[in-house]
């Protein structure tokens, strides 16, 4: 499959010359794992998406564009040309650390990672979340975000909301706005996106 053509950014979805639209794209590279980590859960397996170059740049600025939503982060929001309207890439271990920060560097912002309990060095705050096979906490530096920061949450998979409904939380009581949560897949049938409302949820793939 050919390079994306041209260097700028590009909407989200819009295939080049000769090239399938995103989400078919998504779709065809994915395996699914049926009964991973446990019986019952169907694990979309994303690497051979992420091993594919020009798949893999296409996905990166289909996650850097969402529409912004908050009303708070408009009104923040520079004139300038190439603002892209958040400071902040906030990335979701683990492989929204990969997807959080090809975004952050392609729009010339920073980057800061989410991590899972025990992970992160200095004074932090946490947030316990309900996954669909267990039970988990993230944490996040007290000091990553300043309040009125606009931050994009990056992660791989929206599921049931949980992870992404914990990071969301974490970045708000240190004062940050989200824009918007980008993922590359969205499982629709478990309801992530309700339990994230009313933020913008900008899914490549919803499945």
């Amino acid at each position: 499959m050919s390079a994306v053509p041209g260097t700028g950014p590009l909407r989200a979805g819009t295939p080049g010359p000769g090239e399938p639209p995103l989400d078919e794209l998504i779709a065809e590279l994915t395996v699914d794992i049926p009964d991973h980590p446990e019986p019952g859960v169907l694990f979309r397996d994303l690497t051979p998406v992420f091993a594919n170059g020009p798949a893999f740049r296409r996905i990166v600025r289909g996650l850097a564009a969402p529409a912004v939503s908050d009303p708070r982060a408009a009104a923040l929001a520079d004139a300038a040309d190439g603002d892209p309207g958040y400071d902040l890439v906030v990335g979701v271990e683990a492989r929204g650390f990969l997807l959080a920060a090809a975004v952050a560097y392609d729009r010339g912002v920073g980057v800061v990672p989410v991590r899972k309990a025990g992970k992160l060095p200095r004074e932090r705050i946490s947030a316990d979340y309900d996954l669909e096979y267990g039970t988990a906490t993230l944490e996040l530096h007290a000091d990553s975000v300043l309040p009125g920061s606009r931050v994009l949450v990056v992660d791989d998979v929206l599921a049931t909301g949980g992870t992404l409904g914990a990071t969301v939380a974490l970045v708000e009581q240190l004062g940050g706005v989200v824009t918007a949560v980008a993922v590359v897949v969205e499982l629709a049938a478990l309801g992530g996106r309700e339990r994230l409302a009313p933020h913008t949820v900008h899914a490549l793939w919803t499945t």
